[in-house]
C-alpha cells in the first residue's frame, strides 16, 4: 500500500500498513488506507494527516433522542458579510466577500464530558474503536489489524521536517477515552476537548445533540469576530501584550516543546480568553471539523451568500478519497512548521480519520425575528 500526504492545515498522509511496516511518514494521523504517494510538502506548510480507509466495520447504535443538557453553552453569532480566505495559501484564494445568516455556535469545541453522555445515551462506538477488516489490508499479518489510532510521539532528538513519521505513531489501543493508547486515559479531564473523534464520529454527536457541524463559511466568520484582514484571528501580533492568546507549540518541533503557554498537548476548554463573539479556542488546541467538503478550487467559485461547500470532494494529493474541511489548527502548530492556523487558512481530513490533535463544535440555525 503506498502512503498519501496532504497539504494541510493544514494536513498528511499515511497508512496502517506504512505505520506497521515503519516506511514513509506523515505530518498529522496516518490513513488506514491509501492509493498513491505525493510529495509531503509540496507548499512549504505542514500537511495534516487524513484517513483513508473508508473503515466502517461494526454497527453504530441507532441514534438516541437528544440529551437535553447538552446545547446549554451556545452564544449567538449575529449573520453578516466578511472578506473570506487568505492570499497565503493556494487553496484558501481567492479572498471574496461571503454573507451568513445567525446562527448560534458551540462557545467551545465539545467536552469529553459531553461526548460521553452521547455515548452512554447511545452505545455509539466510534470509528477507532471499531474492527479493522482483512480485506482491506492485504498483506497485513492479522494480528497487526487491531483497532486503534494516530497519535503524535514526539522524538527525543532533532529531525527532518520532511519525515513526519519521525513523530506521528499508529497506537493499537488509542481513542476518544484513550487519547495516548491504552495507557492513558480522560479521568479527570472532563473539561479537555474530546479527540480521536472522525468526521462521522462528530457528524453523529452532532445529530443526537440536535445540532449540526458549522459550515466552513460560519466557522472563518465566527473566527474572525469582525476583525479584517489580521494575521492570526486574534489580531496580527503572535503574543499580544507578551501573553499566549492560544495553545499552540513553543520550541523546536517536533522534538522539544517549551510549552511556555503552559500546555504539551491538550488544554480545557475556556483556558484562554475568549474572541469578541465570546468563543474559546478558535485558534490552536485541537482542529475542528466542518460540514464542507474539500476542494481546493472551491473558493474559484463558491456562492455569495451561505455557501455550503462543493458537492463532491477532491483533493489533487489523494484523489478517490472523500475529505471533509478542519479548522483552526491545533496544539501542534506554530510558525515554525505547522502554519495553517492562520487566519483564512484551511485544513482537510477524511471522512474516517482521527487524531490526538483532531475534535469539533458544533452550531445550530438561528431563527431571528
Amino acid at each position: 500500500m503506498k502512503v498519501y500526504y496532504v497539504a494541510l492545515i493544514g494536513i498528511a498522509f499515511l497508512t496502517i500498513t506504512a505505520f506497521i511496516t515503519k516506511s514513509v511518514l506523515v505530518n498529522v494521523p496516518p490513513t488506514r488506507k491509501a492509493k498513491s504517494s505525493a510529495p509531503i510538502c509540496s507548499t512549504g506548510v505542514c500537511k495534516v494527516p487524513s484517513r483513508a480507509a473508508a473503515l466502517r466495520a461494526g454497527a453504530s447504535a441507532k441514534l438516541a433522542v437528544a440529551y437535553s443538557g447538552v446545547s446549554t453553552d451556545m452564544v449567538l453569532v449575529k449573520g453578516g458579510s466578511f472578506q473570506m480566505g487568505s492570499a497565503d495559501f493556494p487553496d484558501a484564494k481567492p479572498v471574496h466577500a461571503v454573507s451568513v445568516n445567525s446562527f448560534w455556535m458551540d462557545a467551545h469545541e465539545v467536552t469529553n464530558t459531553e461526548f460521553e453522555k452521547f455515548v452512554s445515551a447511545t452505545r455509539y462506538v466510534t470509528v477507532a474503536e471499531r474492527p479493522l477488516n482483512p480485506k482491506d489490508y492485504p498483506g497485513v499479518p492479522a494480528d497487526k489489524l487491531v483497532p486503534g489510532s494516530a497519535v503524535f510521539t514526539p522524538p527525543t532528538q532533532p529531525v527532518s521536517l520532511e519525515n513526519p513519521l519521525a513523530w506521528w505513531q499508529y497506537v493499537p489501543g488509542a481513542n476518544w477515552r484513550h487519547p495516548q493508547g491504552p495507557k492513558s486515559s480522560i479521568v479527570g479531564k472532563g473539561n479537555d476537548p474530546v479527540v480521536q473523534v472522525c468526521y462521522e464520529d462528530a457528524a453523529a454527536y452532532a445529530k443526537w445533540a440536535g445540532k449540526r457541524l458549522p459550515t466552513e463559511a460560519e466557522w472563518e466568520y465566527a473566527a474572525r469576530s469582525g476583525r479584517k484582514g489580521t494575521k492570526y484571528y486574534w489580531g496580527n501580533d503572535l503574543k499580544p501584550g507578551g501573553k499566549w492568546s492560544a495553545n499552540i507549540f513553543q520550541g523546536q518541533f517536533p522534538n522539544k516543546n517549551t510549552t511556555e503557554d503552559g500546555f504539551r498537548t491538550l488544554a480545557p476548554v475556556k483556558t484562554f480568553p475568549a474572541n469578541p463573539n465570546g468563543l474559546y479556542d478558535m485558534d490552536g488546541n485541537v482542529w475542528e471539523w466542518c460540514s464542507d467538503l474539500y476542494r481546493p478550487d472551491y473558493y474559484q467559485k463558491s456562492p455569495a451568500n451561505n455557501p455550503q461547500g462543493p458537492r463532491d470532494s477532491y483533493d489533487p494529493e489523494e484523489p478517490g478519497m472523500v475529505k471533509h474541511v478542519q479548522r483552526g489548527g491545533s496544539f501542534l502548530c506554530s510558525d515554525q512548521y505547522c502554519i495553517r492556523y492562520k487566519a483564512g487558512s484551511r485544513g482537510k481530513g477524511e471522512t474516517t480519520s482521527a487524531s490526538n490533535n483532531l475534535g469539533f463544535r458544533c452550531v445550530k440555525t438561528a431563527q431571528l425575528q
